[in-house]
């Protein structure tokens, strides 16, 4: 299993993704944090804008995938597209998580 990170600058992008996402079996869970600061270099300047974080629930097979849903749905020009691999996860969320994207 990994965990895929993006931020996007709205709660309305956020839950459009996150449903989009699983309705497209792309992850079988998707959390999203709420409003948090970020701070990166742009502009010639540091910079901070406030953004919600998804945590994406998936497979690793299903990165690629993932990853060009999110370019083409993205409002950023260049979102955050991080993947996490998991050490350890329960059997049965992986089994569950497995279950639905194998549907």
């Amino acid at each position: 299993m990994i965990v895929v990170l993006t931020t996007t600058p709205d709660i309305e992008e956020a839950k459009t993704l996150a449903q989009k996402i699983i309705t497209e079996k792309l992850a079988a869970c998707v959390q999203v944090l709420p409003k948090m600061k970020s701070f990166y270099f742009g502009e010639n300047a540091v910079r901070t804008e406030s953004e919600h974080l998804l945590l994406i629930k998936t497979l690793p097979a299903k990165f690629s995938e993932l990853e060009k849903f999110i370019q083409a749905n993205h409002s950023y020009d260049v979102p955050e597209i991080v993947a996490l691999q998991s050490s350890e996860v329960a059997e049965s969320y992986l089994g569950w998580i497995t279950d639905y994207l194998k549907k």
